[in-house]
């Protein structure tokens, strides 16, 4: 009798461990939970992406701005004669503006080059940043140089007039003439280039400074800038 009751109450356990629902609906609960986060971790592995920035339109960022601010500079100047005169000034502004636009047009071309030279294809998770974001970084960054490059050129005026703000002016002609190169390059390869938004500086500039390790390469209908960083025409 004792062996039989013994059985009988190790058969209820046995029975109670191996059908109780309730402790196999904890146990599958348990393993589905690992499973679905196993499967978050390698999921967020995989989604793991870069906002990117056409290196083109960080380059001509600051062009427009360069540009009106030596225009609203010399315009100032040529309002007081200043120490050397107009026309000595005039005539000295035309030869930096030549001299700083061809110099600035060719400056860090070759970093450029080099950058240009290790590409990787973009990947599914990357975010190609607007051309619109991209310049309002740059010159959010930059607007307190801005500000006072301007004014510096109109301080300059009073002693050659025109001839600071036509500096300027060339800054911004020769940042144009760098993106241009940098399309050129681009229509020639068939792909455009982009760099990592978090790779640039922390103004939003430098697309081939040091910490640049390499660029990103799509095809030349990505994004919402043409070959260069020019705004893309929209045909209908």
């Amino acid at each position: 009798m004792a062996r039989e009751a013994n059985s009988g109450r190790n058969g209820r356990q046995d029975r109670g461990e191996q059908g109780d629902p309730g402790t196999r609906g904890d146990r599958r609960d348990q393993e589905g939970r690992r499973g679905r986060g196993g499967q978050r971790n390698q999921g967020g592995q995989r989604g793991h992406g870069y906002g990117l920035a056409r290196v083109a339109v960080v380059v001509r960022a600051g062009a427009a701005p360069m540009w009106w601010a030596g225009v609203l500079a010399a315009s100032a100047g040529l309002l007081v004669p200043g120490l050397t005169g107009r026309r000595i000034g005039v005539l000295a502004g035309i030869a930096l503006f030549l001299i700083t636009a061809a110099a600035v047009g060719r400056t860090g071309l070759g970093r450029h080059r080099t950058s240009a030279g290790s590409v990787t294809r973009a990947g599914r998770h990357d975010v190609l940043q607007d051309r619109a974001v991209t310049l309002r970084v740059w010159r959010r960054g930059h607007r307190w140089w801005l500000a006072l490059a301007f004014l510096v050129a109109v301080g300059a005026s009073f002693a050659v007039p025109a001839a600071p703000g036509m500096l300027l002016a060339g800054i911004g002609v020769g940042l144009w003439l760098k993106a241009a190169t940098i399309g050129r390059r681009e229509s020639d390869d068939g792909v455009l280039l982009w760099v990592r938004a978090d790779q640039l500086n922390a103004r939003g500039g430098r697309p081939a400074g040091p910490a640049v390790t390499e660029y990103r390469t799509t095809g030349p209908a990505a994004g919402d800038a043409s070959p260069g960083g020019a705004r893309r025409r929209v045909t209908v």
